[in-house]
């Protein structure tokens, strides 16, 4: 039998656990540092994948927000029939149509939503929110429309001059009788909220007005012609409490020597643009309209355009390659955007999606909001409308015989 014989050296027990590591320690420790090694080398993969992945998408994005496109996929396709007269624009995402017998809203596919009969002689609309005024300009026949009804209508006792609705269906209406100009608010069913003459300071006569959202902020523009000279006063009234303790509601009124003021805008419930002949004015205010900001124009002036975010110019431009200069500008004023472009026009505005489109009867630019020239394509037929879809390639055209939802390509 064999004997194994030990030497006792001290606290043998003590030793192994303050001293020694066992074959089981040193294996599992190795077992460890390469789980760590290992995980680490997922990680850095993971993140490469990740990195290029964000890369490849950035550049894709890139790509396309560059990209010019001049041909599109038709993916589908309705005839129409329309009058000569037939007016178009895009309300809530669907197409309006009217003309002097009647205005039909229908969906991008042509599907009729409803129809309303008239005869008007000039026909004229304002939208705001989801209402929709028709109106009969030089005449006194308003309807007040949603998307999806008839709400009311108006019949005035003065000639119509212009009509602004809110978005909850009241309407402001500038009238004219003889040499005097009248001004009456409406609720969308019709009914007489306030009606007076209003006295311009020193003959000034009314010649355009601005209806804040709510319905509280009235603007009237005001033109006086007197010894040559012009001069523009806009009065400010609110129909809420402030103006309750004012004298005809009346809160405020600036005058501009030597500049016509023939339009103004509620580009939002509390600021408003005044469209004059040499600048743009803007104002804010909850109650009390102030001034913000003014974009002067040095150059002549062809057209203005605006939406609830962006207030567009075009001037004249001189490079015989590229006749017109178009800026666009923040509702604060700021500068944001400027282009040369050559196309001559008769059409130029924001889309729902603001990007700029600019257009003649046959002929289409699309600019972003950035200045990208997204967009250019020359029709076979009149082209009336463009409305862009839910994708930011697809648009809907409305062309002279058909609409057409389409992929730019």
């Amino acid at each position: 039998m064999l004997r194994l014989r030990f030497t006792k050296r001290g606290n043998m027990a003590g030793n192994n656990k303050k001293g020694f590591r066992t074959v089981e320690d040193a294996d599992m420790e190795e077992y460890r540092q390469k789980l760590r090694e290992h995980r680490r080398k997922v990680l850095r993969r993971t993140s490469i994948v990740v990195l290029v992945i964000l890369l490849v998408v950035a550049g894709l994005g890139m790509y396309m927000a560059f990209r010019h496109y001049e041909d599109y996929d038709v993916l589908s396709s309705v005839e129409r029939s329309d009058t000569e007269a037939t007016h178009f624009a895009e309300f809530h995402g669907g197409i309006l149509k009217y003309s002097n017998d009647g205005a039909f809203y229908t969906d991008t596919s042509n599907e009729l939503i409803w129809n309303q009969t008239y005869e008007m002689p000039n026909p004229k609309i304002d939208t705001c929110g989801d209402y929709l005024a028709i109106y009969d300009k030089g005449g006194t026949r308003i309807y007040i429309l949603t998307q999806s009804q008839l709400v009311g209508s108006i019949e005035t006792t003065m000639e119509i001059q212009q009509v602004c609705v809110a978005s909850q269906g009241t309407v402001a209406v500038l009238m004219k009788k003889d040499a005097s100009a009248y001004l009456a608010l409406y609720d969308r069913e019709g009914n007489n909220l306030a009606e007076g003459a209003i006295h311009g300071e020193k003959g000034g006569y009314p010649v355009a007005i601005a209806l804040s959202h709510d319905a509280v902020k009235l603007a009237v523009s005001m033109i006086n012609i007197r010894s040559g000279s012009v001069k523009t006063t806009i009065a400010f009234y609110n129909y809420g409490s402030v103006g309750q303790n004012e004298i005809d509601n009346c809160v405020g009124i600036n005058t501009y020597d030597d500049m016509v003021i023939p339009e103004m805008e509620f580009m939002s419930n509390d600021r408003m643009a005044a469209i004059g002949d040499s600048k743009v004015i803007i104002f804010e205010g909850a109650q009390k309209l102030q001034t913000i900001a003014e974009i002067p124009f040095e150059k002549e002036v062809k057209s203005i355009f605006y939406n609830e975010n962006y207030i567009g110019a075009v001037t004249s431009n001189e490079d015989e390659a590229v006749t017109h200069h178009v800026s666009v500008y923040n509702t604060d004023g700021g500068l944001v955007m400027e282009k040369d472009f050559g196309l001559e026009y008769s059409q130029i505005e924001f889309l729902s999606n603001n990007e700029i489109c600019i257009r003649n009867e046959n002929i289409c630019d699309i600019y972003t909001i950035r200045g990208i020239y997204k967009f250019h394509h020359e029709f076979d037929e009149q082209l009336y409308q463009v409305i862009p879809g839910e994708i930011g390639l697809n648009y809907t055209f409305v062309l002279k015989d058909a609409t057409e939802k389409v992929r730019l390509k």
